[in-house]
């Protein structure tokens, strides 16, 4: 969901924090149900401001989890150039650069692809999956490169960033990447549904809560009291 998704969320627990306000300065507001008295309301804002905290949190962290994959893939394309480079001079069998390059080639295409914007972690349980598969296919794809590489006595270059010891660490450092955005968004996704479920759950969420409270407003001071205009007047929307 877009950013006025967030603001809509927020202004819902914004809004309940101002009709509590307003409803504690009624002197006939004594609801016969435990949900609505103000005691309940304000546990209620500090619960669903709280979660919106959490969710604030865990979105930076997924952000900045697929900043950092991202840098630790801008090398993948011209490393990969590299290592062919050093191939294409060895004396290899056709068939064995063939197959390197064919690695190559799909690693390269699929970041070539990868330039569109990511869209993972954004809201709710949908996510990127196109763009996770083409992070992790790169990912793989760079593995089977390393384990040709490692068959191959002829391929000992000297420059480091290309030695077999080094690229192994940098496909580690691929893997870790990937996967700390898989975390980081499944982390994201739990506090989402945990957030929504205290907003827009049914007979108990902050909307419906809020529905109660001015219902219970209209029938102690009428409909056309400035009573319930000032609490009807409160907006909340639902997801």
């Amino acid at each position: 969901m877009s950013s006025t998704s967030e603001v809509g969320h927020a202004k819902n627990v914004a809004n309940l924090q101002k009709i509590i306000q307003q409803v504690s300065t009624y002197t006939l507001y004594n609801p016969p149900i435990a949900d609505i008295t103000v005691a309940s309301l304000q546990t209620l804002y500090t619960d669903a401001n709280a979660k919106l905290t959490e969710v604030g949190d865990k979105r930076n962290a997924n952000k900045n989890a697929i900043v950092a994959r991202q840098t630790a893939f801008e090398n993948l394309s011209s490393t990969c150039t590299r290592i062919i480079n050093v191939l294409e001079i060895v004396g290899l069998p056709q068939g064995t650069l063939n197959q390197a390059r064919s690695l190559t080639q799909t690693i390269q295409g699929s970041s070539r692809k990868s330039n569109t914007p990511i869209e993972e972690g954004k809201e709710a349980p949908k996510t990127s999956s196109t763009s996770r598969q083409s992070f992790t296919s790169k990912a793989e794809n760079f593995g089977l490169l390393l384990q040709l590489l490692s068959t191959l006595p002829a391929y000992t270059p000297n420059e480091d960033n290309i030695k077999l010891q080094n690229l192994s660490t940098y496909h580690d450092s691929l893997k870790a990447a990937t996967l700390a955005v898989d975390q980081t968004e499944s982390e994201l996704n739990t506090k989402i549904i945990e957030r929504d479920r205290i907003l827009y759950a049914e007979e108990t969420g902050v909307y419906a809560i809020a529905i109660k409270i001015k219902k219970y407003v209209k029938s102690l001071y009428g409909a056309t009291s400035p009573e319930y205009t000032t609490v009807s007047a409160i907006e909340f929307t639902k997801r």
